[in-house]
């Protein structure tokens, strides 16, 4: 056991001291140093031995320490050189961690868990997601379809709010029914600035993500129904009518969309905003071009 954790204010400035690192902002460095939200994450997560944890930006190795106490095995995706050196003498006493040195949105993830993981081994993703960059991240893993039980990841507050979002909701947009078309989402925790090195101008959360064997409704092409979704919420205060009108302007005219509209049982006055992923699924079946 590691008595000296790595995410403590006063060990973060020693090591920050001892390498000379600086913040890269265009990287969205911000640095953990509160070991008991770690240790709730690794909660929220589920880790145990017999799992195995991938994470996305290790920075200087706190989050990754606390996946080395529990989790049977570790592989980290950092894309900052100058953090590798750090991750080695953080983590040196862990031989069960494996640091990559690559942009996990141009890495194959999949081949990186057949190579790292045993074949029955539950595997969870948990990470500080840097914030410029959470929603490319996590959708390009979901997309992906990987073999991973969950994704437990700190990020923006207000993007964590987005993903989790039901109907009805300021929050609830084309990026709630994107994340809940594949998982189950709920915000585990609120974290707050303060919590970090340097500190954010925004709160986090975390949020968990469970993946589901299967979709929660039945779409005949993907690509279009999220498509459409997307052109539902175009301008959050138009109606559905309105906002599909534009959107297919080169298809159909405003009264086929308000007939195919109530076809679908759903009336072109509605918002984007009061439809649930069901409704939209029956739009989409509605409107696909046959």
């Amino acid at each position: 056991m590691n008595s000296k954790a790595v995410a403590t204010p006063k060990r973060t400035k020693e090591i920050l001291e001892k390498y000379g690192f600086s913040f890269k902002k265009s990287l969205g460095q911000n640095f953990l140093i509160d070991v008991n939200i770690l240790k709730n994450i690794i909660e929220h997560a589920g880790i145990d031995k017999q799992a195995g944890a991938i994470e996305i930006g290790p920075g200087i190795g706190a989050l990754t320490q606390q996946l080395a106490e529990h989790a049977g095995k570790v592989v980290a995706f950092e894309i900052d050189q100058r953090l590798l050196p750090i991750l080695e003498d953080t983590l040196s006493e862990y031989d069960h961690v494996e640091i990559i040195n690559m942009d996990i949105l141009k890495a194959d993830v999949k081949q990186v868990m057949e190579e790292h993981f045993s074949k029955d081994q539950p595997v969870k993703v948990v990470a500080n997601l840097p914030y410029y960059i959470t929603t490319p991240i996590l959708m390009n893993l979901l997309m992906a379809r990987l073999p991973v039980d969950s994704i437990t990841v700190m990020i923006q507050k207000e993007v964590a709010e987005r993903m989790a979002a039901g109907p009805n909701t300021k929050s609830y947009g084309s990026l709630s029914i994107a994340v809940q078309y594949y998982t189950e989402a709920e915000i585990a925790m609120h974290v707050p600035k303060t919590v970090f090195m340097p500190q954010p101008n925004v709160d986090s959360a975390v949020l968990h993500l469970k993946m589901r064997a299967n979709p929660p409704v039945q779409v005949e092409d993907e690509d279009f129904f999220f498509d459409l979704v997307k052109a539902a919420f175009g301008q959050r205060r138009k109606t559905l009518s309105n906002n599909l009108s534009r959107h297919f302007k080169d298809r159909m005219d405003k009264q086929e969309i308000q007939k195919l509209l109530e076809a679908a049982g759903i009336d072109p006055i509605r918002r984007g905003e009061s439809l649930s992923m069901e409704e939209f699924a029956v739009l989409a079946r509605q409107f696909s071009p046959k």
